[in-house]
């Protein structure tokens, strides 16, 4: 089962949008506080509509919680600073995607310990970033379709309309 993690997020209606994206994936959602919000916040919960009580949620006190609760985690570091673009990485079925906060993304320390696995999403020179939540999709639904989308719904169910 493929895992989004996000450190120290900012945002509840992004955190939202990607528990609720996790959910339709079987994706499980690891968060690292602090957490710039509650998790009993009404936009979270907006966000996350109804599916947020059904997703697999687990939360860390900070990074080295996180690292000590899963050793040997594959972990790939989403960053705009990475040399490799995430549809070249090769994303096991069972590794951590990470994606730092709003404001800064992930701490460089992290990622210059982690150069090997950091990832970065392509766009042009006169942007910082991309939407925190549009960010974790894009890369998700890569890992996703490599390991060919196991386990999810691949058919259509458009009804009184025959395909062929």
């Amino acid at each position: 089962m493929l895992n989004i993690v996000l450190l120290e997020p900012e945002i509840p209606a992004n955190t939202g949008n990607i528990g609720r994206t996790c959910f339709a994936t079987g994706t499980r959602l690891h968060l690292i506080e602090p957490l710039g919000f509650s998790l009993s916040e009404k936009a979270l919960k907006r966000a996350g509509m109804d599916y947020w009580k059904d997703l697999e949620v687990f939360v860390y006190d900070d990074y080295e919680d996180f690292l000590r609760k899963n050793p040997g985690a594959k972990i790939y570091f989403a960053t705009t600073k990475a040399p490799n673009i995430y549809s070249e990485a090769h994303f096991e079925p069972d590794c951590y995607i990470m994606f730092g906060k709003e404001s800064a993304g992930i701490p460089e320390k992290i990622l210059v310990e982690n150069q090997e696995t950091c990832i970065r999403i392509p766009m042009n020179e006169n942007i910082r970033s991309l939407n925190l939540s549009n960010s974790a999709a894009i890369v998700l639904y890569e890992a996703l379709r490599q390991n060919d989308f196991a386990g999810m719904e691949l058919t259509g169910h458009l009804r009184g309309y025959d395909w062929k």
